[in-house]
């Protein structure tokens, strides 16, 4: 219960931006994800090192959805770009892919 409507209004509003900075931090993640994977996978297919992605600003706990392949391996999208986490030789990488038709609808 608001003391007034001028209260509860302005507890909404309060609300209300707090949702939309969330949003906009989220969709700014997504965009810096997909700028630096677009960026390192001009082939459709590369291996890179983890941290080289990491020091160009990408956070892999961003993405939009992802796909699963028969070896159940998880690729995490941000839009059509994607990447796959692997250890090799004890360095983790990533392996960059780029969304295919065979992976059906996102």
């Amino acid at each position: 219960m608001y003391c007034s409507p001028k209260c509860r209004n302005a507890q909404y509003y309060e609300k209300r931006q707090d949702d939309e900075a969330f949003f906009f931090q989220v969709d700014k993640h997504l965009k810096t994800n997909r700028k630096i994977l677009k960026k390192y996978n001009r082939a459709g297919y590369t291996m890179i090192r983890r941290e080289k992605l990491i020091e160009e600003g990408f956070n892999p706990r961003y993405f939009t959805h992802y796909w699963k392949n028969q070896k159940g391996q998880v690729y995490l999208f941000c839009y059509e770009f994607g990447f796959l986490s692997l250890s090799e030789h004890g360095k983790e990488k990533y392996l960059l892919v780029i969304w295919q038709d065979y992976m059906g609808n996102p």
